[in-house]
């Protein structure tokens, strides 16, 4: 992304942290292959500190929405314990094929990996990690061809690899578009996950910071379909300058 394009993306600006609006698409660091990543953007978002701005927490490449980086060491250690110990909460949304029957719930199921040499490659496992998702539906629909679609409120108590995309696909309804886990980009769609609203209790003794990213491009359509209308927080364009 151009520096214009990534300071556009902007969620949260403030002396400790940023929070920004990740592409789907994308993914935040270099891999072991090279290729364009979010982290080469991240210069455009000093804003006259020395170092550039750094990851405190992971999406992957195909989920939008809401990524939180630290301005420098203190704030980095702060935040990165923050989600350690599971304090910052995270709302995701996701459009999944089918559905659950009920309107909320709790998936309680541990996780491991599938494969010892793909550590991102993951499978429910009795003997895994504790994992939790707690769910609600926002609203249920069809797509062009009449199968039944659900927009889910999807919160994780938990930060474990893929979390969400094992949990709904185990579950009996896979997230649209998940090549992995579900039944792949039906017709050329990619993965509708996005992760909506976060809040990072940073201030020990103020409220937590909230930001809302808007629902991707991708995403729109199925959404319409369940209910949703449309309607969006706008971008931060303009900030306070930060002490």
């Amino acid at each position: 992304m151009t520096p214009e394009e990534t300071i556009s993306r902007l969620l949260h600006r403030d002396a400790m942290m940023l929070i920004i609006d990740k592409p789907a698409g994308l993914p935040v660091h270099r891999g072991p292959k090279g290729g364009e990543n979010l982290e080469d953007s991240f210069d455009a978002l000093r804003f006259g500190l020395p170092r550039r701005p750094a990851l405190a927490h992971r999406l992957d490449r195909d989920t939008s929405g809401c990524l939180v980086l630290g301005r420098h060491r203190k704030a980095l250690e702060r935040l990165m314990h923050l989600f350690k110990r599971g304090a910052i909460d995270k709302t995701y949304w996701a459009v999944v094929e089918g559905g659950p029957q009920d309107e909320s719930g709790l998936i309680d199921l541990p996780l491991g990996r599938l494969d010892a040499t793909r550590g991102w490659w993951m499978k429910p496992d009795p003997a895994g990690l504790p994992s939790q998702t707690r769910w609600r539906v926002r609203g249920r629909g069809t797509d062009a061809g009449g199968k039944p679609l659900a927009w889910l409120a999807l919160e994780p108590l938990t930060g474990r690899t893929h979390q969400l995309r094992v949990h709904c696909a185990a579950s009996g309804f896979p997230i649209l578009g998940d090549c992995v886990y579900g039944a792949g980009r039906i017709g050329g769609q990619p993965l509708h996950l996005h992760a909506h609203e976060i809040a990072v209790p940073m201030a020990k003794n103020g409220p937590p910071t909230r930001a809302t990213a808007p629902a991707p491009d991708h995403m729109r359509a199925a959404l319409e379909a369940c209910g949703w209308s449309g309607e969006e927080p706008a971008l931060i364009s303009s900030f306070p300058a930060p002490p």
